[in-house]
């Protein structure tokens, strides 16, 4: 076994050394494995990044609350004889003002992106200073809250960064209805950061709302079961609405765009199999450039073992180095870009890529098995190389 380790390392160095005689199909090798594994952690990387902003929104000890079969908060309706139920369902948390709850407007506003000009639709949602202080991270970047009564607005920073004309002090206009922004906010990184804040009130009165709300956010009591709410709700025949943890609610939003890294995954398999014809292509010709080289060592005692794991390691060492570069080039360019796309509700999501030590395993993985497909049959061939081949001419 030593003597086929020993064998096995000499081929190897045989092969690196004759590298500078093909050196550019080598490298056409390595670049293609770099661009296969650097496409598919871009993809991966934005899913990743969408489904964090989205997650990291929600909380386990907050129970939130839309109409029963909407599938998010556009969609549904509470009247305020129905948040006055709610408030009362057991499990919630109180304080001196009571319960500690947050009945909540979400309507779309006009935005324009900074990268290409182009209209976008943006939550502005609508709350009270209550329900401000339920948002966990929250942190006031810049300005000031804005004030109950007032066509005040403060916007998230995401907004900020991804759309024009929400500078502080800045003056937006909706329709007919104008708004000034006093304030740009920070809730670590999440969802809300994609949103414009106004005092809940105002939206119902300048959006012909009456006392209508979109949906309820409660604090739970600690070691509270969120399914007393949920069995309130059912046994009350004037409620019907769907109760779930702020968590859960976020997570299933967050799988709004899982076809990115299906996507992905499918363009990056189209791709390996473009890389691995190019690789094949190279690590034959590897076998042939060396076939006299491969035959003498057979006919010195090198068994076909030796040559056969060779070649296959070497196939492993171009492809192995194409992941680096590819996952280096990733982390450059996209791992904490900043992006925006359509969430489940029809609005703008501002996002980063998220290049995760998981998915570099990912890609890492994906270069490995160009490598082992490109390389296994190749080295096929040269464990097969006669001997003979060693003794012809080679005029």
């Amino acid at each position: 076994m030593s003597s086929v380790f020993s064998q096995s390392a000499a081929v190897i160095s045989m092969n690196i050394r004759s590298l500078p005689r093909r050196l550019w199909m080598s490298l056409a090798m390595v670049l293609a494995s770099a661009v296969v594994v650097a496409i598919l952690l871009a993809f991966l990387a934005m899913a990743k990044g969408f489904e964090s902003t989205m997650q990291s929104a929600g909380a386990n000890d907050v129970a939130f609350i839309i109409r029963g079969g909407s599938a998010a908060e556009l969609n549904s309706v509470l009247g305020r004889d129905q948040v006055n139920l709610l408030e009362n369902a057991p499990g919630i948390a109180k304080d001196e003002q009571g319960p500690i709850v947050s009945a909540e407007l979400y309507v779309i506003v006009d935005g324009k992106k900074r990268s290409s000009g182009t209209k976008a639709n943006l939550p502005l949602r609508g709350l009270d200073l209550r329900g401000v202080n339920m948002r966990k991270n929250f942190a006031l970047e810049q300005g000031r809250m804005f004030t109950p009564g007032t066509n005040e607005v403060i916007v998230g920073a995401g907004v900020l960064r991804q759309f024009s004309g929400f500078d502080l002090g800045s003056e937006i206009r909706s329709g007919r209805n104008s708004w000034k922004v006093v304030g740009v906010f920070s809730t670590g990184g999440n969802v809300f950061e994609s949103e414009i804040w106004a005092d809940a009130k105002v939206v119902q009165n300048l959006y012909n709302r009456g006392s209508s709300y979109q949906s309820m956010r409660a604090q739970l009591e600690p070691n509270a079961d969120i399914q007393a709410i949920k069995d309130y709700v059912k046994n009350d025949p004037r409620l019907n609405q769907d109760v779930q943890t702020e968590a859960d609610y976020f997570s299933e939003q967050g799988k709004s765009l899982s076809y990115i890294a299906i996507f992905g995954r499918i363009i990056s398999t189209i791709m390996a199999l473009g890389a691995l014809a190019g690789a094949l292509n190279t690590m034959y010709t590897s076998v042939s450039d060396r076939a006299k080289e491969i035959a003498t060592l057979r006919a010195i005692g090198f068994s076909h073992m030796s040559a056969f794991i060779g070649t296959l390691a070497e196939a492993m060492v171009l492809a192995a180095l194409g992941g680096l570069f590819g996952v280096i080039a990733a982390y450059l360019f996209f791992d904490g870009m900043n992006a925006s796309t359509l969430g489940g509700s029809f609005t703008q999501v501002v996002f980063s890529f998220n290049l995760t030590t998981e998915l570099i395993t990912q890609g890492a993985i994906l270069a490995l098995i160009i490598g082992f497909f490109s390389g296994v049959f190749p080295a096929w061939r040269a464990a097969k190389t006669p001997v003979i081949v060693a003794f012809q001419s080679s005029h």
